[in-house]
């Protein structure tokens, strides 16, 4: 690498998307990369139920998933300045950067449901996780719980749970795993049926309110309820709208195919809080491992001062626990359509505690040989959306 000049990249957010993005970075000697994030440890937010359940913590140190030349600080960003290119800390310092990566993740969505913010229980973060967990503990075994939201964070909780014994039921307010083929969604069922969960799901199965104790639905069944867990929908950190950049009705940053802010160049987003083209990709792990090291070669590209490619992700399915000693694999094509082709039963459960294991690999790979993955096979039907849809422009600053 030739010049003289050090280029400062700041990553706003130590997920699955931020730690990528910060090894990746680290490709170039003449950059220097500083990961902000509130918590001290990377938290494997695909093991948070089981967490909940009590079979692991949920967290990795960081220095096992970043590249040594990363700096760490804990602490939270409360404002980015694009003007003077600084961000503002919760204590008060502020940091300059020469470009920023926006990966602050995703994590519960506004229940807008009379009760559930004061007596329901969400799990979309390492904090929410935690404060369930002694809630269970304290609970008595046969205390009937209630799971609402039954995409893959409601039906792997409300399997877990009821794996250790409990009396569980399952509040769908609509579908059984929404992404799922009916064959997926059968071979589910019948899983959830074995470990005991009770399923409520169609017409009539939306929650209307949460009480201390109970849980009414649209239908006007009144489920007592002794803890209620809320998985039903995430949401974005509001820092994007607060520091006055663009962003979508989510409160993700919009961004072009490039992933770069619509605002300002300097700023490129990664994972759940990107909207590119106004058509964001699933809020996943998925796509975050493939969104972030996109978005550090955007910064790379602009810093060699060439044209950053465009969006590259693809799908290959969906992977949930059903327990310790069951899973699915539901397959998909590329734009993350389910097929009628599943895996199930016990081996799933080895498959999906490979896939968690290798996640944290690929992390740690990418933090020793930056730039060595290769992307994704992408979604090419993407570029027919883009045709059909009018897209957005970055400003050039």
């Amino acid at each position: 690498m030739t010049g003289t000049r050090t280029t400062n990249v700041i990553v706003v957010g130590g997920g699955y998307a931020g730690v990528m993005a910060a090894n990746r970075l680290t490709h170039r000697d003449d950059v220097t990369v500083t990961l902000i994030n509130p918590r001290p440890h990377f938290v494997e937010r695909i093991r948070l139920h089981q967490l909940v359940g009590g079979s692991d913590d949920a967290v990795v140190g960081y220095r096992k998933v970043l590249a040594d030349r990363v700096r760490l600080v804990v602490d939270s960003v409360t404002r980015i300045d694009p003007a003077e290119r600084t961000v503002t800390l919760a204590t008060g310092d502020t940091v300059g950067y020469d470009y920023l990566v926006y990966a602050v993740g995703s994590g519960s969505a506004d229940p807008r449901v009379p009760g559930a913010a004061r007596f329901a229980y969400p799990i979309a973060t390492l904090e929410e996780a935690q404060r369930l967990r002694p809630v269970l503990a304290a609970a008595p075994a046969t205390a009937p719980v209630t799971v609402v939201g039954a995409g893959p964070t409601g039906i792997e909780i409300a399997a877990e749970l009821a794996e250790t014994g409990r009396a569980v039921t399952l509040v769908c307010g609509g579908l059984l795993g929404p992404y799922l083929h009916p064959r997926g969604r059968r071979s589910v069922a019948r899983q959830l049926a074995t470990l005991g969960v009770t399923v409520l799901d169609g017409p009539g199965t939306k929650v209307t309110t949460v009480t201390r104790d109970a849980v009414r639905l649209d239908d006007g069944r009144e489920l007592p309820s002794a803890v209620t867990i809320w998985t039903a929908g995430f949401g974005v950190p509001d820092l994007a709208a607060r520091s006055g950049l663009s962003t979508d009705a989510l409160g993700r940053l919009r961004t072009d195919e490039t992933l770069t802010s619509v605002d300002d160049v300097r700023i490129v987003a990664a994972g759940d809080s990107a909207a590119p083209s106004d058509l964001p990709v699933r809020m996943s792990c998925q796509a975050a491992v493939q969104l972030g090291p996109q978005a550090a070669e955007t910064v790379l590209a602009r810093i060699a001062g060439g044209q950053p490619a465009a969006l590259a992700v693809g799908f290959a399915g969906q992977c949930i626990s059903l327990g310790r000693r069951a899973g699915i694999v539901q397959l998909a094509r590329r734009d993350d359509t389910a097929t009628s082709l599943h895996l199930g039963g016990r081996a799933v459960a080895r498959i999906k505690e490979w896939v968690v294991r290798s996640t944290v690999k690929q992390l740690e790979y990418e933090a020793r040989r930056p730039r060595t993955r290769n992307r994704w096979f992408s979604d090419d039907s993407r570029r027919q959306l883009l045709r059909d849809h009018p897209g957005v422009t970055p400003a050039i600053h």
